[in-house]
C-alpha cells in the first residue's frame, strides 16, 4: 500500500502538470485511481488492465485511454514489455476522453512519441512541452480508430469461476458447451443462463475470446508457428483461426507478431 501511495502522490501532487512516467510499477498494485486521466501505452507484449467488471487486453503498439478517478489495476507477463504513462490534467474535451478504451498507435502518434522519447517527469503549462503533449492527447479524439474489442467480462460468482478455471488451461481440446455443462454437473440450459446472466456473454462468445487472447500470448512468448499456435488453442483449421483472430483484434495473427 506504501508504494500505490507513493504512486498517485507522484501522479496528483501538481494538479496541473502533465507528467510522463515510463517506470513499470502498476503491475504490482492493487486496484487505484487517480485525479488524473492517463494515456498508457504498450510495446513488445500483452498488458492486462483489470477493472470492476472487466479484464481489458493491451496489446504491442496500443494504447489503452484511462478516464480520471476510474479504479483500475494493470499487469503483464513478459520481461520484454515496455510502457509509457503520460497522466493529464482534467480539462474539458470531447466525449472520446470520458470513456475507457483501447486503441491501436498510429503512425501520427509513434512519430510524435518518438519526438518525446526522452521526456520524463512533470511538464507546465506555458512550455512548449506542455503544448506539445496537449496536442498529441488532442490527436487522439480526432483519428477516428476502431477500438480493440477483446474484453473478458468477469464475475464474483464462485461457481462459474471454478467452472471457466477448469476449463482455461484445456483450450486444446474440444470444449463444447454440452462436454463442459456435463463436466460441471448441469444442463447445457442452465449452464448457459449462468453465463448470460452473471458475465452477459454466451459461452462460445467467452471461450472465442479466452482462445485469442491465449494465442496473443503464444505469437508473443513462443516460437511456434501459426499452425501450431492453432492447434494449441483448439482450431483444426488455420483459416478459421485467422479470421477469429481478426475479427476481435482487427489483425492477421501474422501482423500481430509482426508488432
Amino acid at each position: 500500500m506504501e508504494i500505490l501511495s507513493q504512486l498517485i502522490n507522484i501522479v496528483d501532487q501538481n494538479p496541473e502538470s502533465i507528467l510522463v512516467m515510463r517506470q513499470q510499477t502498476e503491475q504490482r498494485l492493487p486496484a487505484h485511481q487517480h485525479d488524473k486521466a492517463q494515456l498508457l501505452l504498450v510495446y513488445g507484449g500483452i498488458a492486462y488492465l483489470q477493472t470492476d467488471t472487466k479484464d481489458f487486453y493491451i496489446p504491442s503498439n496500443h494504447y489503452i485511454w484511462i478516464p480520471k478517478n476510474y479504479p483500475h489495476n494493470l499487469m503483464f507477463n513478459t520481461q520484454d514489455l515496455y510502457i509509457i504513462n503520460i497522466y493529464f490534467p482534467d480539462e474539458k474535451a470531447d466525449s472520446f476522453y470520458d470513456e475507457l478504451g483501447i486503441y491501436p498507435v498510429s503512425k501520427l502518434l509513434a512519430e510524435m512519441l518518438s519526438f518525446s522519447e526522452k521526456w520524463q517527469g512533470d511538464y507546465y503549462k506555458g512550455s512548449w512541452e506542455f503544448e506539445f503533449l496537449l496536442t498529441l492527447k488532442g490527436v487522439l479524439s480526432k483519428e477516428n480508430l476502431k477500438k480493440f474489442s477483446i474484453q473478458l467480462p468477469t464475475t464474483d460468482d464462485q461457481r462459474l469461476n471454478a467452472i471457466i478455471d477448469s476449463f482455461r488451461n484445456r483450450l486444446n481440446e474440444n470444449l463444447s458447451l454440452d462436454i463442459i455443462a456435463r463436466q460441471s454437473g448441469m444442463s447445457v440450459r442452465s449452464l448457459t443462463r449462468l453465463f448470460q446472466t452473471k458475465l452477459h456473454i454466451t459461452f462460445v462468445q467467452y471461450l472465442k475470446m479466452l482462445r485469442i487472447i491465449r494465442a496473443m500470448e503464444l505469437i508473443k512468448d513462443t516460437d511456434l508457428n501459426m499452425t501450431e499456435i492453432a492447434y494449441e488453442i483448439g482450431y483444426s483449421n488455420i483459416s478459421a483461426f485467422s479470421n477469429n483472430f481478426h475479427q476481435l483484434t482487427n489483425m492477421r495473427p501474422t501482423e500481430f507478431k509482426l508488432k
